[in-house]
């Protein structure tokens, strides 16, 4: 039962109905109870759920590299929140219980740096992913001294590969080793920038699966 401290018009402690009162640092509150949830496990839930549990196995390997890749949108949260959040809201595709994610629609770094162009990537020496791109140096906020953002997604196996800090932009190449028990594994490669002072990020773009040789 809850009780009036300051007649009807003051603030009150304790439980009417699904009513909540009490007081904070001397400031009087009052809250609704939530409802108890007869089902936590809904159709909704379910779909929430399966949906993290796919970015966050996706992401997880690159915990380290969202620190450089998102740190621009880690407002209020950390880098790696971030991207969940971005991925989970873009990048899942497919129905419960088969999501997947989206690799066209992922990102791995996010900003407002010009991002790569002309970019590939292939696999013709044992343990050893090529990435190339074009040198877009001077095409708005692009310099030739900007880092590459490199990163080699094993999906089979839950693993990734990256360079935080690769060959410049000018250099429009740049060789990624990878665990010898990579090969023949189909694996996701991603290419984004930061600039030489690491104040601008450009958005990731995916270069497409390569086949590890």
């Amino acid at each position: 039962m809850g009780k009036i401290a300051q007649g009807v018009l003051g603030g009150f402690s304790g439980k009417v109905g699904n009513i909540v009162g009490g007081t904070w640092k001397g400031i009087d509150y009052m809250r609704i109870k939530p409802a108890n949830v007869s089902n936590p496990k809904t159709q909704g839930q379910l779909d929430q759920r399966s949906k993290f549990s796919t970015v966050l196995k996706f992401l997880q390997p690159l915990t380290d590299f969202l620190k450089v890749g998102f740190k621009l949108y880690a407002i209020k949260m950390t880098q790696f929140n971030s991207a969940m959040s971005y991925n989970l809201n873009n990048a899942i595709t497919g129905t419960y219980p088969n999501f997947t994610i989206d690799y066209t629609k992922a990102l791995v770094s996010r900003g407002s740096l010009v991002g790569a162009a002309g970019a590939a990537a292939a696999s013709s020496s044992a343990g050893v992913v090529e990435f190339t791109w074009t040198d877009n140096s001077g095409s708005g906020n692009a310099l030739g001294t900007d880092k590459a953002l490199l990163v080699v997604y094993n999906a089979t196996k839950g693993y990734a590969v990256y360079d935080s800090a690769g060959a410049s932009r000018a250099t429009q190449a740049q060789n990624l080793t990878v665990p010898s028990d990579f090969s023949g594994d189909s694996v996701e490669a991603f290419i984004g920038f930061v600039s030489e002072d690491g104040k601008e990020v450009a958005n990731s773009v995916y270069i497409g699966s390569v086949t590890v040789a």
